[in-house]
């Protein structure tokens, strides 16, 4: 029998201050992907370690992973060998006592992550995000900053016996649809979208966009004559975006003008509003 995956939520720590004033006030939700790359471990200072929501999905799935062997890993996530073998342990010991759950926002280490820098957040900058900010996971559906997971890999196109041979965005979509939309309600409707495009198809977002607002930020520089994106910049500005609207509690849409990092700055000329383009040069 695996073990209990069951742990402390947020809300079971008693000396850990409660922020109830910021849900009425605050009025947005923020959405960012996971990274491909995890630490081992994670020595990250947090006020607690909350559960993932789907959690049990989560240790179904990594079951079903941990009986490939490594050469079917290496196909099943287009992966090379050394990176295969690697996920081959993980999901082999995803139940072992000793691999603890690791905060999500500090599990990941991926360029986005890198920016966000956690490690100077407060107490109540952990609170903040725990309560306005989402990461998709193919692995754990819809984590919260501090719910707790184990390293794993995993696309969002991998088909599973055990799902009916669906993908994973497929698996999710039914699952996540309506809790997303209700998270993003209960912060005042409005979602701040910093995911990467292809985590749209983790839901049904044709219902997600009918039912909120949706406001995507845009980075891109000048080359040639031309506004390009160039991966690397946007995944760091995503980032640094993140990291500005939990500091600095920003509490509406329009607050994301004043952002400014390394030369991008908000292109109001040409933004829509739903689409707000930051630029460079």
């Amino acid at each position: 029998m695996p073990p209990d995956l069951s742990m402390h939520r947020i809300d079971t720590f008693v000396n850990v201050p409660a922020l109830p004033k910021l849900k009425n006030f605050y009025r947005m939700l923020t959405f960012i992907s996971c990274a491909k790359t995890m630490a081992a471990r994670c020595a990250l200072n947090v006020p607690a370690v909350s559960e993932p929501r789907f959690a049990g999905e989560a240790l179904r799935t990594a079951l079903e992973l941990s009986q490939y062997p490594a050469a079917e890993l290496e196909s099943l996530l287009r992966v090379n060998a050394k990176i295969a073998a690697e996920n081959r342990l993980r999901y082999h010991d995803f139940c072992s006592e000793d691999n603890r759950p690791m905060p999500a926002i500090g599990a990941y280490t991926g360029v986005v992550f890198k920016r966000i820098a956690p490690a100077d957040f407060t107490t109540d900058d952990f609170l903040f995000a725990q309560e306005h900010l989402r990461i998709t996971s193919f692995l754990y559906g819809l984590l919260r900053p501090l719910d707790g997971i184990r390293p794993y890999r995993l696309e969002g196109d991998v088909r599973l016996a055990a799902n009916g041979g669906i993908t994973m965005f497929d698996y999710w979509k039914p699952l996540l649809t309506d809790v997303f939309i209700d998270d993003i309600r209960r912060q005042g409707g409005v979602l701040v979208n910093l995911a990467s495009s292809e985590m749209k198809d983790l839901f049904d977002w044709k219902r997600v966009e009918s039912q909120v607002r949706v406001v995507t930020p845009d980075f891109q520089v000048w080359k040639d004559g031309r506004l390009k994106t160039v991966v690397v910049y946007a995944k760091m500005c995503r980032g640094e975006m993140t990291r500005y609207l939990l500091k600095n509690r920003i509490d509406s849409p329009d607050g994301l003008r004043a952002f400014e990092w390394e030369g991008f700055a908000f292109d109001e000329e040409r933004s829509t509003p739903d689409r707000w383009l930051f630029t460079m040069g």
